[in-house]
């Protein structure tokens, strides 16, 4: 029993050396991001529909989100998120995901993560420091490829819509009771000082040159989203 106990010990951490040696700076993270963004428009059938998108009051990003553990699991990830502004789309803000599961998880699969803040309620909170989903803003998966279905539950009362790209065994991601929370030293590593989610995300901030690649991304996709949602009407 206790070289089992050791074993899992060992084996944990083993697991976060792994994830302490795969940290991004911030600027690789946002270039990360917005390749998945660009990865996940490439496959329309099975990607992001446009009608969502077109909604969107802010997106978010979580590139190679680490779920697994032993005995008690944890998703964990860094993400990036930007909102519309007059502008266009703002200066982005870090954060970190954290939540937890219950069985005997062995191993660890990066998983690709896009939120959609399709509500006031749900961009307000992202402005805060910190939330949970599930208690604080409602929470869903969304609808996927180029049409989305008749039922509007998603459209008319969730906050954020949620979708998961696993390469690996962990393909539905739950992420009801996570807290979502400012990624302080990626903001004051990016930033040069201390600059709170508000300010950043209302536009009150300029555009750091580092995060442009991304925001390219961002606004290519919301376009191919908008030239998406007009073919569909002319159908």
């Amino acid at each position: 029993m206790k070289k089992l106990m050791m074993f899992f010990v060992l084996l944990s951490l083993t697991s976060l050396g792994w994830a302490e040696s795969k940290r991004e700076t911030p600027t690789e993270r946002l270039d990360v991001a917005g390749k998945v963004l660009r990865n996940i428009m490439a496959t329309p059938a099975t990607g992001i529909a446009g009608e969502v998108l077109n909604r969107a009051k802010c997106i978010a990003v979580v590139p190679h989100m680490l779920e697994g553990g032993f005995i008690v699991g944890a998703e964990s990830g860094s993400g990036v998120a930007t909102c519309r502004i007059a502008a266009g789309w703002s200066a982005p803000v870090f954060f970190t995901v954290r939540g937890g599961s219950v069985g005997l998880q062995l191993g660890a699969e990066g998983v690709d993560m896009v939120m959609i803040f399709q509500t006031d309620k749900g961009m307000e909170r992202l402005l805060s420091s910190k939330f949970e989903l599930g208690a604080d803003a409602s929470a869903a998966a969304g609808p996927v490829g180029g049409e989305v279905s008749e039922d509007t539950d998603w459209k008319l009362k969730t906050d954020i819509l949620t979708y998961s790209y696993a390469r690996g065994a962990f393909a539905g991601l739950t992420l009801t009771g996570a807290s979502i929370r400012r990624d302080d030293d990626s903001m004051r590593a990016f930033y040069g000082k201390q600059a709170n989610s508000r300010s950043v995300l209302l536009g009150e901030i300029a555009t750091p040159d580092g995060a442009r690649p991304f925001l390219t991304a961002v606004r290519d996709t919301m376009a191919e989203a908008k030239a998406q949602s007009e073919t569909q009407a002319v159908k």
